[in-house]
């Protein structure tokens, strides 16, 4: 197998072991991006290879002579362009703004140049980061590896295009509806939203997160190893944490999973993903756990509320721009923004007012439940939509109705992870969302890997 196909726990053991080094790993992935990127277009700055090389011959030497700076030390990982990194501007993926140059690293940053990680580039985004697929203004169209013809999901579009393309074996997205997860199910990927708070950002807000981006579980827990913990400039932030990231231990023996597969609100999910999500359930049903129906608990004049606050916090986006700047925007991003147009403050603050009324029923809806250990649910209603669509359903004002799976935990806070659950006839992958309690990531992770395991069984 080539070196940019193997996952960070595997590369680790070898490097460990004195059985692989960083710098034929770090070749490795070079060359993958070499061949890969004219066509996939997952990055929005990529670092020069030959420094690159020169952190990963440090890297190389630590290790042979025992002074790792962490279990991570010469893994490749890229991150989204919104995560600040010094001198590297950021665009937000909109050809209309000028760019903010940060004078600092953000939190995730540091955290990763500390532990000797290799970051390779920064990765795209579409406008904003208000697109579930790989459009941009700035950038233009990011492709699946997968298949052109598929949407690599978004807002973390870029990163999940590098994550299935090889361009190493870890990445870190960003998150506030589902930005992680979607390019997460409709690419085949192991990733993880975290819980609100467990890895720290430079500028938090509600809703928002950073986690990891992967082929597996056990990867993406590694990650957090790296990523998770306090940091003073997130307010946000949690209290340190003893917490095991092992995904070996799961005894489904005895767990009260929830599955649910009706939302009641946006679109209603596909057979074919529903299909795939109860097989996930009767497997764990089938491993010793019990498994609860869950029935909507959401309407809505909710997800309509969250998206009315979304268009006006864009419109001031829009409307700090130039006519010209303006002009540059992705026209479906800020034709979308413009629906914002004409709402009162009262409007405004209602929509807002949604984002609690989610939180309030969705942590409701969970006790009535009998607070499970876990629950099941499909990520998206659909399977990666075409290409060409900046959403899945994006006409007749139905361009958040996609997200109806994945929004209400990042407004809970609670972690929420996607897997590969299984395929449409014509290959399209479906993933498995799994939520868990509340600053329950280790369990969300474990969960994910007892699934890898029995998916191969």
């Amino acid at each position: 197998m080539d070196l940019a196909d193997l996952g960070a726990a595997v590369l680790a053991d070898a490097y460990a072991r004195g059985e692989l080094s960083p710098v034929d790993v770090a070749e490795a992935v070079s060359r993958r991006i070499d061949d890969e990127e004219p066509r996939l277009n997952a990055f929005w700055s990529r670092d020069d290879p030959e420094d690159v090389h020169r952190a990963a011959h440090a890297s190389a030497e630590r290790w042979a002579g025992g002074r790792p700076l962490s279990v991570l030390d010469g893994m490749p990982v890229t991150l989204k362009e919104n995560i600040a990194r010094a001198g590297i501007p950021m665009p937000a993926g909109c050809a209309g703004v000028t760019p903010v140059v940060p004078a600092q690293d953000a939190p995730v940053t540091r955290r990763v140049l500390g532990a000797g990680m290799l970051v390779i580039g920064s990765t795209v985004m579409p406008d904003w980061g208000m697109l579930s697929s790989g459009h941009s203004s700035l950038h233009g169209q990011t492709f699946s590896p997968l298949d052109p013809s598929w949407s690599t999901g978004g807002s973390s579009s870029g990163a999940g295009a590098a994550a299935a393309a090889g361009y190493g074996p870890l990445h870190v997205g960003t998150d506030i509806g589902g930005s992680i997860r979607l390019p997460g199910t409709w690419l085949g990927l192991a990733t993880l939203k975290p819980s609100a708070g467990r890895i720290p950002l430079q500028a938090p807000y509600l809703g928002r997160v950073a986690g990891p981006m992967a082929r597996s579980a056990a990867d993406c827990a590694l990650l957090m190893r790296v990523l998770a913990g306090p940091d003073p400039v997130d307010w946000t932030s949690l209290p340190a944490q003893e917490i095991d990231w092992g995904t070996d231990a799961l005894d489904p023996v005895g767990l009260r999973v929830g599955l649910w597969t009706s939302p009641g609100y946006g679109m209603p999910p596909e057979p074919e993903t529903v299909a795939a999500v109860r097989r996930v359930a009767d497997a764990i049903a089938d491993a010793g756990a019990q498994v609860v129906e869950v029935g909507p608990w959401l309407e809505q004049e909710q997800l309509d509320g969250v998206d009315r606050f979304w268009r006006a916090r864009s419109l001031a986006d829009l409307a700090r721009l130039s006519p010209d700047a303006q002009a540059r925007v992705l026209p479906y991003v800020a034709e979308w923004a413009r629906g914002a147009e004409g709402l009162s403050g009262t409007d405004v603050m209602d929509g807002y007012a949604a984002f609690a009324q989610v939180q309030a029923r969705t942590v409701e809806a969970w006790a009535r439940a009998g607070d499970p250990d876990l629950l099941l649910s499909p990520v998206a209603p659909c399977a990666a939509p075409p290409a060409q669509l900046p959403m899945p359903y994006p006409d007749e004002g139905r361009g958040m109705w996609h997200i109806n799976f994945t929004m209400p935990w990042n407004m809970t806070g609670q972690p929420a992870g996607t897997v590969a659950a299984g395929a449409m006839p014509d290959g399209r992958p479906v993933g498995v969302q799994v939520v868990g309690r509340p600053f329950d990531d280790a369990g969300v992770l474990r969960t994910m890997a007892w699934w890898e395991r029995a998916r191969a069984a």
